[in-house]
């Protein structure tokens, strides 16, 4: 029975991607920073670590304790909504460190069983705003398309180990707490100067249209791991798919 090690397990992409692999006779480290293990079924093949991808000791802690794995699927970060003007560089490090050093910092622990087992899969989950930018998402789309970049540099790298990198590029998903965390971060958005342009964005967030289930990312992620033969970005949910084949 082979292993996965999840971030981020504890609600959307993170908990519904740890289901999936549950059903599916896996067994799964499923990590968060705060562990709750009501939020996902009882399973003997289940672990829930503590985990905050921002912190060395923690992520040292949390692949020791996971001991060998076969997979690793970096899902954690966050956003932020504001004008870039007004968005303070506090907050910008902030989702540097989540979105992007910590999706580095973890795949650089996992990455030496890996090698030496000359096996394993990397499964990146980053945003269709990489494919077709918003505005006042700034930040956030910056991070995770370095993320993006990072993922195809490390495929390179890898190849020769029989290690395989992926992308998995969910949409706009009503089932996240994105919106939640974004709004902890809201700066700017009574500027005057942007009054027009916010306006418009946050209608069409409201608007209805295609949008990402928490089970297209899941889907989206079980093949990045068990298809050798899959694209280096995998598109998940209607929205992004119909980006992706634009």
């Amino acid at each position: 029975m082979k292993t996965i090690l999840i971030t981020g397990c504890s609600s959307g992409f993170g908990l519904e991607t740890a289901k999936c692999f549950l059903d599916r006779d896996w067994k799964v480290v499923a990590t968060m920073r705060k562990p709750r293990e009501d939020v996902l079924p009882r399973s003997e093949h289940l672990r829930v670590l503590a985990l905050d991808v921002t912190d060395p000791e923690s992520i040292r802690q949390a692949v020791e304790a996971a001991g060998p794995i076969d997979a690793l699927v970096n899902n954690a970060g966050f956003g932020a909504a504001s004008p870039f003007e007004a968005t303070p560089m506090a907050t910008v490090r902030e989702v540097f460190e989540t979105n992007t050093f910590g999706t580095m910092a973890v795949t650089q622990a996992v990455l030496p069983q890996f090698r030496q087992r000359m096996a394993g899969v990397v499964v990146n989950v980053t945003s269709s705003v990489t494919l077709k930018s918003i505005p006042l998402i700034a930040a956030y789309t910056a991070s995770k398309a370095a993320v993006n970049a990072f993922t195809e540099v490390l495929a390179l790298e890898l190849e020769q180990f029989g290690v395989h990198v992926r992308l998995v590029l969910p949409g706009r998903s009503p089932e996240t707490r994105f919106a939640d965390n974004a709004h902890s971060r809201v700066y700017g958005l009574d500027h005057e100067a942007y009054a027009d342009l916010v306006k418009s964005v946050f209608a069409g967030f409201a608007a209805p249209g295609p949008v990402t289930h928490a089970q297209d990312v899941a889907e989206a992620v079980w093949r990045a791991v068990n298809d050798p033969s899959s694209p280096m970005r995998l598109p998940a949910g209607a929205d992004a798919v119909s980006l992706a084949d634009g």
